[in-house]
């Protein structure tokens, strides 16, 4: 389970790439890169980390499901997901 600062840290860079992402698509357009440095590292979608929704952890994401792998395997296994089952053949 990753920290809470982690994840506050997280939700702040979502909350930058949302609030900045018209004033940085209209300057990538007119191609001013000075103005464009001035605005906040954060606010780059390219510093977003895919985390779990449950846990937190980084690794082992699964996107269709906002889960890493551990958390996918026991919700599946649980009926807790829709439409998943366990493979058998």
């Amino acid at each position: 389970m990753a920290k809470e600062s982690i994840k506050a840290r997280e939700r702040k860079r979502s909350r930058l790439v949302e609030l900045f992402a018209d004033r940085r698509k209209a300057l990538k357009e007119a191609g001013n890169w000075e103005e464009l440095q001035k605005l906040p590292r954060n606010s780059s979608p390219v510093r977003q980390r895919n985390r779990c929704k449950l846990t937190g952890k980084p690794r082992g994401y699964i996107r269709q499901f906002g889960l890493c792998r551990n958390q996918f395997r026991e919700l599946a296994s649980n009926g807790k997901i829709p439409g998943v089952t366990k493979a058998s053949w």
